[in-house]
């Protein structure tokens, strides 16, 4: 008789948090918009929260930089959470690199972009992303955390 051991590997999810141009400012910028929290602040409670959770944060307010991370990572995360900031509405370097990596993507804004200006109104990164989250703050980045955490579990 043989005996047959398995061993589970525990996968530890990889989640890129991806922020485009003056988002460095939150927390500093527009307050009556985006609030008071830094985005640096904000990102140490989410990883003690999903502490099971591999997190990376990358900042850009140069589009070729969110386009080479996008490329960069594209292959091996289990989610990236994308907040294009303005080009969202103007991209479609971001957007292309989007449909041509292989990782999932969830757009993410911390206002209510249809509340805003008639611009903001559009993405040219939706249609290539697995989903949209606006107008709830910083937990959008949240949502779009335990929407991958679903998913891989």
């Amino acid at each position: 008789m043989q005996i047959y051991i398995f061993a589970v590997q525990n996968i530890i999810m990889k989640i890129l948090i991806i922020n485009g141009p003056n988002l460095n400012l939150l927390g500093k910028r527009e307050p009556t918009i985006y609030g008071h929290l830094s985005f640096e602040d904000f990102f140490q409670e989410l990883k003690k929260k999903y502490s099971t959770v591999e997190f990376e944060y990358y900042q850009s307010n140069v589009e070729g930089e969110l386009i080479n991370k996008l490329h960069e990572v594209g292959f091996d995360y289990h989610g990236i959470v994308m907040n294009a900031g303005a080009y969202t509405h103007t991209s479609i370097g971001i957007s292309d690199a989007i449909a041509g990596i292989k990782t999932p993507v969830i757009e993410v804004h911390i206002s209510n972009v249809y509340a805003r200006e008639e611009y903001r109104h559009t993405s040219l990164m939706a249609k290539n992303c697995l989903g949209v989250i606006t107008g709830l703050g910083m937990n959008s980045y949240q949502l779009a955390t335990e929407h991958f955490i679903g998913l891989n579990s």
